[in-house]
């Protein structure tokens, strides 16, 4: 069956990572998903207000010690959560973390499927392509394209297919280096700069499609402004990351070519 849990080997140790603000109506079926799996999983509550906190502390009593609850005193965005999240895991001897939307968008059968590609490339990420229905915003749609350009400019590469898909599996040792070292965005521009600084370290990214919704609660923390600024800053920063890079991307390029 479709979310029969995958045999693990002995060193791969995964945990399911969920950042919740305020998504006390969907959050239980994304739960009840990923258990399902098989997987352990990780609630973060980023700051959530009272309704979905109380819903947060019934899963993980309810659901205890195959669910269990972080939570951040003051919300810290999307990437925070997510941050606060791989430092757990790592604590907790984890070797990779699945990241999955608390909103419903993602599908958690699609988790077996995840972690069996992780399982078989270990040093890679696996990132989400979204298959998308008719619920996807065309605005939303529209404007993916534009930070899928940048992307593609700043690693010289068409090997990250889609760097905003919040469902994908890292590897916990080279992404707990990365965020020790280098300064990575807490809030929607999460999703692009981690895998974008992770591309440049010479982490792989493997790209696996998976069905997308909008959203089962009808609950979006993006905000369209704010979050379009904080993403172009982070583009820009990006941008010039890559100059510095450029000799090193080349010879890179220049070997999968010649591959």
């Amino acid at each position: 069956m479709a979310n029969d849990p995958a045999p693990m080997s002995a060193g791969f140790h995964p945990l399911v990572v969920i950042p919740v603000f305020d998504h006390e109506h969907a959050i239980a079926t994304m739960v009840e998903g990923v258990l399902a799996t098989g997987t352990p999983c990780l609630l973060v509550d980023d700051g959530s207000g009272e309704a979905c906190a109380r819903e947060l502390d019934r899963l993980a009593a309810l659901h205890a010690p195959r669910v269990r609850l972080l939570r951040l005193p003051v919300n810290q965005g999307k990437g925070g959560a997510v941050l606060a999240g791989f430092r757990d895991a790592g604590i907790h001897g984890h070797s990779h973390v699945l990241q999955i939307d608390a909103d419903g968008q993602h599908d958690p059968a699609d988790i077996p499927r995840f972690l069996a590609d992780a399982q078989a490339h270990p040093d890679d990420v696996v990132c989400g392509v979204p298959l998308y229905d008719a619920s996807v915003p065309k605005g939303r749609l529209y404007g993916r394209y534009l930070t899928h350009v940048w992307v593609w400019i700043n690693t010289l590469s068409f090997g990250i297919r889609d760097s905003m898909c919040g469902f994908r599996v890292y590897p916990l040792p080279p992404v707990l280096r990365l965020i020790d070292e280098e300064t990575i965005g807490r809030r929607m521009d999460f999703d692009v700069e981690v895998l974008v600084r992770l591309f440049w370290r010479n982490i792989a990214v493997r790209n696996l499609p998976t069905r997308v919704t909008y959203p089962l609660d009808g609950v979006s923390h993006f905000d369209v402004w704010r979050d379009n600024v904080r993403i172009s800053r982070m583009h820009t920063r990006l941008f010039f990351g890559m100059l510095r890079r450029l000799p090193r991307l080349l010879v890179r390029r220049a070997r999968v070519a010649a591959a």
